[in-house]
């Protein structure tokens, strides 16, 4: 219920005044809350727990905002510990405790590591600081008004300790095997993020067919055509976006393990399939090459297509 925390730091001319908060746009809908404050963001006073756990024993679902302030990101407001600030995660340990669906709503202005939080919630949905129109634009994806197709435009790690963490990271020379001690992980935590760059779930599913290419090779001159088929599997109409990524095997420079090179924006409606394509030429495939000039390289290239970084089918193909 706090206009100023949804405006975060980068409001400029934006007036708190005017915003919607997300417990006024429930009431607007003529939803029954129960609200408590149960804790400040960075606080240790756990005081509030009691009020918080007795409104979540009467509801049928528990909504629990969490995250940061509004001016705890932005210029000048770096943090060297990126979990949730606070006794917000006990809380929500608590809440989780009655029994009752758990529905997370994180505000924040930066990836946070959220492994504890991702185990308790029943549901999470990113809404960063979504400004004035705050309550209306959550309270529709809440409340099934709006289907969420939205994708993570950066990484979220598991824990500080493995950042850096990107997903067009360079390769290693020791590249991670688990069945071999001297290669590079950790000895705690998968080397894999919580949440890959372009991560993003919707109220419905897509299933993707396997790539098909144009021809297995092109020259400088040519392009390549990568085609895939992307099924709605769920019961609802929905947006995905789908992502090409390259990989470039061999350079005169060491060379990312993933590129994002294209996205698709595209409807589909429940039970419908529809085919997405993309085209490459040698133009796509250039970089700064060991000489310092702008070009591409030929050999041998990987494409992948899918719904984030991660989750992708493969296709191999070559330049001339």
């Amino acid at each position: 219920d706090s206009k100023i925390d949804m405006m975060g730091s980068w409001y400029a001319a934006g007036n708190a005044e005017n915003v919607t908060t997300i417990l006024e746009e429930l009431k607007n809908q003529k939803v029954e809350v129960s609200y408590a404050p149960g804790c400040d963001v960075e606080s240790p006073d756990k005081s509030g727990f009691p009020a918080a756990l007795a409104a979540a024993r009467s509801a049928d679902v528990v909504v629990m905002i969490m995250g940061e302030k509004g001016n705890m990101s932005g210029e000048a407001a770096s943090r060297s510990d990126i979990t949730v600030p606070g006794v917000q995660t006990e809380l929500l340990a608590a809440l989780k405790s009655t029994g009752k669906p758990v529905v997370v709503l994180l505000a924040n202005g930066r990836p946070l590591a959220l492994e504890k939080e991702f185990a308790l919630a029943d549901a999470m949905l990113e809404i960063w600081f979504p400004g004035t129109q705050a309550g209306q634009a959550v309270a529709d994806v809440l409340l099934g008004a709006y289907n969420p197709s939205g994708k993570l435009p950066a990484t979220f790690p598991r824990s500080v300790g493995q950042i850096p963490l990107f997903y067009n990271m360079k390769n290693t020379g020791r590249p991670m095997l688990e069945d071999q001690k001297y290669t590079s992980k950790y000895l705690d935590i998968p080397n894999s993020p919580l949440f890959p760059f372009g991560y993003g779930l919707s109220y419905t599913s897509f299933d993707y067919s396997d790539i098909t290419l144009s021809k297995p090779e092109i020259n400088g001159n040519e392009s390549l055509e990568i085609t895939v088929s992307v099924s709605n599997s769920g019961n609802y109409d929905g947006y995905e976006v789908v992502q090409l990524y390259i990989q470039d095997l061999v350079g005169s420079v060491t060379r990312p393990v993933k590129e994002l090179k294209g996205f698709r924006k595209v409807w589909i409606k429940k039970g419908d399939t529809i085919k997405v394509s993309f085209t490459l030429s040698a133009k796509d495939l250039a970089f700064t090459r060991a000489d310092n000039t702008w070009g591409s390289e030929p050999g041998d290239f990987k494409v992948f297509v899918g719904s984030n970084s991660r989750d992708t089918k493969s296709a191999d193909f070559k330049l001339q």
